[in-house]
């Protein structure tokens, strides 16, 4: 199967950086100039796309770091900003790293997950490509087992007559008879009996120690493929058998190495790597105690954010061009706080705004897969009707602001606390509930979270 070398173009090819950011604000409100920041950066990997082979190896990311606190958005602007550009992404908390020596996940494995991940996606896409033949060849693998193939035209005898139907012939009309039921379904009761091939992988060769799962991964990987694979007969029905046959022919047809060449491609050129809390690895030490490897997690990550290779069970992944965006808080610390070398990685800054009673409103209404829209389409397949009035939507904003106000400023997490709070009788009751109509007004809102609210104690605990 012929397949493009050079990377597969990308979905932003056609889009400027304000289109960018109006795609963003389908899926997250506000936050303009964080926008703003992360759709430079990705129109730049476009940019450096154009430009000579020479000079591209010349340009590096612009390495972002978005401040503020939770809830405000940072994650989602990622994900979707991966999304948008189909590109490998993944989000770790910085904090699970721990320096080289200390009991915890060494910093090159996140650079392993990406590269997993990519060739999941770059498969699941060669996939999809051969999924109608892999479904041919299973449709005729299926029909062996019901009717086994007689012999051919070649095998059969010298004095068979021309004006007389061959047992070939008959043979061959009964497989598409057959092809034709097994088509329309009528078939989807009968059994076959199908040889299914296990791996032969060892089972609990280390125990489960923090940092250790990549090394017992890949030791898995290489034993299971030295051990031969155990095969066992199933009887199953036909529909299931023919979806266990189709994996099969797929996986024979596409070229895992064109797969691996290209995901590690995509991993380089268009990698993202979310680095949340990063807040929590900035500071020196000065002395001994439990944070004594929050520098040595810095300089651990400093080889990985300039530009180094990390060896990988596909082959050797540079990290040059992957895009880091890290994120955080900085109530206690603040980026100067982290070690110059890696200040100098994270050029671009960007700090994003506390949300308000009208973002909140906002969000819960605006894009495409608002809370609001969610639970009406969750309790719709129960035949409940929710109608959200403009008065109970601002009640509900303005509940989450008081209580992140009195207690934690969670942002917009608040409010799936509190929605789902505010609908759990209706949730639990949907099936017997003799009105299929619920407003949910202020007096509503008001009636099961007014209790709860006034009780500082009771809201911290609940909301």
């Amino acid at each position: 199967m012929d397949h493009e070398t050079t990377q597969t173009p990308s979905r932003l090819n056609g889009l400027t950086p304000r289109q960018i950011v109006d795609e963003l604000d389908r899926y997250v409100i506000g936050q303009r100039d964080a926008k703003r920041m992360v759709a430079i950066a990705l129109r730049n990997r476009w940019r450096r796309q154009q430009l000579s082979p020479e000079l591209r190896e010349e340009i590096y990311p612009k390495n972002i770091i978005m401040i503020g606190p939770t809830g405000v958005g940072k994650t989602e602007i990622s994900r979707r900003l991966a999304k948008l550009d189909d590109a490998p992404f993944i989000k770790i908390e910085a904090s699970k790293f721990t320096e080289v020596g200390y009991v915890g996940r060494d910093v090159e494995s996140l650079i392993r997950d990406l590269t997993e991940l990519s060739v999941n996606m770059v498969k699941t896409r060669y996939l999809d490509q051969v999924e109608k033949k892999a479904e041919d060849l299973a449709e005729d693998r299926i029909l062996d087992l019901l009717l086994p193939p007689t012999s051919s035209p070649a095998q059969q005898p010298k004095d068979s007559t021309q004006d007389q139907p061959s047992r070939y012939d008959t043979a061959d009309d009964t497989r598409q008879k057959l092809r034709k039921q097994l088509r329309e379904g009528k078939l989807d009761n009968r059994h076959v009996e199908l040889e299914v091939k296990e791996r032969g992988l060892p089972v609990g060769i280390i125990s489960n120690v923090g940092g250790m799962e990549d090394l017992e991964n890949n030791l898995r990987d290489m034993l299971g493929g030295l051990m031969p694979g155990k095969s066992k007969n199933r009887r199953m029905k036909v529909p299931e058998a023919q979806k266990v046959l189709a994996q099969e022919e797929a996986q024979k047809l596409i070229d895992m190495d064109e797969v691996t060449k290209e995901a590690i491609d995509k991993t380089e050129q268009s990698g993202i790597v979310f680095l949340d809390e990063i807040d929590k690895i900035a500071g020196r030490e000065k002395g001994t105690g439990p944070d004594i490897s929050r520098e040595g997690v810095q300089r651990d990550l400093l080889p990985i954010v300039e530009g180094s290779t990390v060896n990988t069970k596909y082959g050797p992944v540079r990290t040059d061009h992957i895009l880091f965006v890290a994120a955080g808080a900085f109530h206690v610390s603040k980026p100067a706080d982290l070690i110059p070398e890696l200040q100098g990685r994270f050029p671009i800054r960007v700090e994003l705004e506390a949300l308000t009673q009208e973002d909140l409103i906002r969000i819960l209404t605006e894009p495409k897969n608002a809370l609001v829209k969610q639970y009406q389409a969750l309790l719709n397949t129960e035949g409940v009707t929710l109608d959200f009035t403009q008065e109970g939507i601002q009640e509900i904003a303005a509940t989450a602001v008081e209580v992140n106000d009195r207690t934690e400023n969670i942002g917009a997490r608040r409010l799936f606390t509190i929605v789902e709070r505010l609908l759990e009788e209706v949730s639990f009751e949907a099936q017997e509930l003799t009105d299929k109509k619920v407003v949910v007004d202020a007096a509503y809102v008001k009636k099961h979270l007014g209790g709860i609210v006034k009780d500082q104690d009771l809201s911290r605990f609940i909301l």
